[in-house]
C-alpha cells in the first residue's frame, strides 16, 4: 500500500463508494479503507433496498432534500450503468379512519419536499391495485422503487477504480491524528501500517463517531454519540400476494413493519426496531408474534406459520429510542479541520440519497480542503 495518498475514504459501504467515485471522477487520488474483508457488509446490504420518493422527511431537512435529489440521480445512474432496479411503487395505508389525518400530513409534506406525484386512493382503489390489502384510504407513490444494493455498490466500485481509485479491504482505522499537513491514519488488519492523507472522509457508517473520536485533532464537540437500532426482517414462505410495496402509517424513528419486494419478487416484512448496545446480527425468532400482529392490520389473510426468518440489520442512530434525527454531514467548515469531512447517522434514505450525498461531500472538500 502507498504510504501517502490524496484522499482517504474511511468505509466501503454504498456511501463511501459513492464518495470515492465522485472524488475520482473529479480527478482526486482516492483510496478507500474498509475494515471488513468485503464491501458493504453492514447497513448498505442489510436494509429494504427501497428507493424512496422523499415524502417521509421533514421539509428543509437534509434527508428530504438529498432523498429527492438522490432518487433522480440514482434512477439515471442505474439506467446508464445497467444496475438492476424496478419501479413497483408504494402504497401507504390507513387501516382506521383515525389515521387519515396522518396521510393528509404526508401529502402536504410531500409537496413541500417537491414530490408532487402522490395519488389518493379510497378502499376500492386500494383493492383494485392490491386485492389482499385492507385500507380505508391510502396514498399511492408511483416513483418509489427498489434497487439491487450489491449490484449498485459493485458498479460504484468499478467506476471509481476505472478512474484511479483503490480499495483496500481488511484495513480498519485504529486511530490517527490531524495536523496542518493533513492526516496520519493508523490501519489495522493483517499488518499495521501508517498512511498519510492530504484529506480524509469518515464514511464509516455504524462506527463513524468512534472513528472520529480516534483521530487526535478532531474536535470532540462535533462528534455525536453512537446509538444502534436493530431491525428484523421476516420473509414470506409462500407465493407473493403483492405486486407493490405496502407501508403502514410511519412510527417515531422509522416507517413501521412494511412489505417490500426484492427484484425476484420475494416478499420481505420489516423492519421492527430494538435498541441494542453493539453491532450484532443474531436473529430472534421470538419477534414473530409482533410481526404477525402488525402485518395483519393491512394484510389480514396472513396465515399462521407463513413467516420465515430472514435477516437483521442495524441502523446508525444519533439519539435513543423515541427520537428522530436528520443526517449529519460535516464538511471541513463544520468539522473545524481542514480537509476533513464526516458523516453521521446515515440511515434510510441513505441508499436512495447516496449519489447526492457524495456530490455534497465532494464539493465541501473542494471548497474547504
Amino acid at each position: 500500500m502507498a504510504t501517502s495518498v490524496d484522499v482517504g475514504v474511511i468505509g466501503g459501504g454504498v456511501i463511501g463508494l459513492a464518495i470515492a467515485r465522485a472524488l475520482a471522477l473529479s480527478g482526486r487520488e482516492v483510496v478507500v479503507f474498509e475494515a471488513e474483508r468485503a464491501l458493504g457488509l453492514h447497513t448498505s446490504s442489510r436494509n429494504s433496498e427501497v428507493v424512496h420518493a422523499g415524502f417521509n422527511y421533514e421539509p428543509g431537512s437534509l434527508k428530504a432534500a438529498l432523498c429527492v435529489q438522490g432518487r433522480q440521480a440514482l434512477y439515471a445512474y442505474c439506467d446508464e450503468s445497467y444496475v438492476p432496479y424496478a419501479l413497483p411503487g408504494k402504497l401507504v395505508v390507513a387501516t382506521h379512519d383515525t389515521q387519515i389525518a396522518e396521510l393528509e400530513r404526508l401529502k402536504k409534506q410531500a409537496e413541500a419536499n417537491g414530490v408532487f406525484d402522490l395519488v389518493w386512493l379510497d378502499q376500492a382503489g386500494v383493492r383494485a391495485l392490491e386485492p389482499e390489502v385492507f385500507a380505508v384510504r391510502a396514498l399511492w407513490s408511483p416513483s418509489t422503487g427498489i434497487v439491487d444494493s450489491r449490484a449498485l455498490m459493485a458498479s460504484l466500485q468499478r467506476e471509481a477504480v476505472e478512474h484511479g481509485a483503490r480499495v483496500v479491504l481488511d484495513a480498519p482505522v485504529l486511530g490517527g491524528r490531524a495536523d496542518d499537513g493533513g492526516f496520519t491514519l493508523e490501519l489495522g488488519g493483517a499488518e499495521r501500517s501508517l498512511v498519510r492523507c492530504r484529506a480524509a472522509v469518515n464514511a464509516a457508517g455504524l462506527r463513524a463517531p468512534s472513528v472520529s473520536r480516534s483521530l487526535a485533532g478532531v474536535p470532540a464537540s462535533g462528534i455525536p454519540a453512537e446509538h444502534f437500532a436493530k431491525g428484523h426482517y421476516f420473509v414470506l414462505g409462500a407465493p407473493s400476494p403483492f405486486r407493490r410495496l405496502v407501508y403502514p402509517i410511519p412510527v417515531v424513528g422509522g416507517l413501521g413493519v412494511h412489505v417490500t419486494l426484492d427484484l425476484a419478487g420475494q416478499v420481505r416484512f420489516g423492519p421492527d426496531a430494538t435498541w441494542v448496545d453493539g453491532v450484532e446480527y443474531e436473529f430472534d425468532e421470538r419477534r414473530a408474534p409482533s410481526f404477525y400482529a402488525a402485518i395483519r392490520a393491512y394484510y389480514p389473510a396472513l396465515a399462521d406459520g407463513s413467516l420465515l426468518p430472514g435477516y437483521t440489520g442495524i441502523r446508525p442512530k444519533l439519539g435513543p429510542a423515541g427520537t428522530t434525527h436528520d443526517f449529519v454531514i460535516q464538511g471541513p467548515d463544520a468539522t473545524g479541520v481542514r480537509g476533513f469531512a464526516a458523516l453521521y447517522g446515515i440511515e434510510s434514505p441513505g441508499l436512495t440519497a447516496s449519489l447526492a450525498i457524495a456530490a455534497r461531500v465532494r464539493d465541501s472538500l473542494a471548497l474547504g480542503g
